[in-house]
């Protein structure tokens, strides 16, 4: 099982994301996620960096594997402009770039007052997204009428030597098997076996299967579960509210329902190398090939140098 690093365009700026994905690369991990997000999810991560501009700019600072973790292609960003997008982020990277996609969170799309469609209207355009992405990285002029997406005439013309491979997030049974249909892998945040077995039997098979996790490094568990609860307490919101909730104040409403043990419960507090060893063996156990580890805080440092010394050595 590979381990990459985790970008959290939400929390830190520009320039703490390169210095991240430097001090990733030291540290011996494999590659790198980065989130796509207009908004925060709460108005104390505080950031949320434009993630194709921060790619151009992690092309040059670091030679790691990039997927987006993930892009909606659906309602923000038209899928024929994204298509543009990716070919270009996977010349600069020499392809080493995925364009992980899923069907977003009105958080993002709802900005220009669109309505924000119900879950299954949302798969069904994410399916056209991914083809018009397709018939775009082939080359030529290329045209669209579907029942969600017009594309007429368009030409990509900076296109890497192989088209770009799409891995589609899913966290419920019909998204895992659109996944398993369209997608060249699988992403999620969970470390569920079943999701995976049933992504790799309805079609998935050998594709890769990529998860990632929070952690919050610090001194002690409980520093290290006062600062995941201060940046990331929506992490506690549950069911389909992240997906359906439309600004970062909404989410600082329902995390007043989330306690500090509820948001504990999904990151791994502190400095203890076993605690991360552990979490990681759950990724293992459920079937996936690459788990991204994200730090929330200012001790991304410690996290580095914990991972080059403690846990890496003993997974290689």
């Amino acid at each position: 099982m590979r381990i990459g690093y985790f970008l959290s365009c939400e929390e830190y700026t520009p320039a703490e994301l390169l210095e991240q994905a430097r001090g990733a690369e030291r540290a011996g991990f494999t590659g790198l996620w980065i989130s796509d997000h207009y908004h925060p999810w709460v108005d104390a991560q505080g950031q949320s960096a434009f993630v194709w501009s921060m790619i151009g700019a992690l092309s040059e600072a670091t030679g790691l594997p990039i997927t987006t973790a993930v892009t909606c292609p659906t309602v923000r960003i038209h899928p024929a402009v994204i298509a543009q997008a990716a070919a270009t982020s996977a010349v600069l990277t020499k392809g080493k770039f995925r364009l992980g996609i899923g069907t977003g969170e009105a958080l993002n799309e709802h900005i220009f007052g669109d309505a924000w469609p119900e879950a299954d209207v949302r798969l069904e355009m994410l399916e056209e997204a991914v083809e018009i992405m397709r018939g775009l990285w082939q080359g030529g002029n290329y045209s669209y009428r579907g029942k969600h997406y017009t594309v007429e005439n368009a030409r990509v013309y900076t296109l890497p030597e192989a088209p770009v491979e799409i891995l589609v997030s899913g966290f419920g049974p019909k998204a895992v098997d659109v996944a398993a249909r369209i997608g060249d892998g699988y992403v999620s945040t969970m470390p569920d076996g079943e999701l995976v077995q049933r992504f790799r039997e309805n079609g998935g098979g050998k594709r890769v299967a990529q998860a990632g996790f929070k952690a919050a490094f610090a001194a002690t568990e409980e520093e290290g579960a006062r600062i995941a609860y201060e940046k990331w307490p929506n992490s506690g919101v549950p069911g389909e509210l992240s997906q359906v909730l439309p600004t970062p104040k909404h989410f600082e409403q329902a995390s007043q329902l989330v306690t500090q043990d509820m948001v504990k419960e999904s990151f791994v507090c502190g400095n203890d190398p076993a605690a991360h060893l552990e979490m990681l063996d759950k990724y293992r156990q459920a079937g996936f090939d690459e788990v991204y580890v994200a730090n929330t805080g200012p001790n991304y440092q410690g996290l580095f140098d914990l991972y080059q010394n403690e846990i890496l050595p003993k997974l290689s």
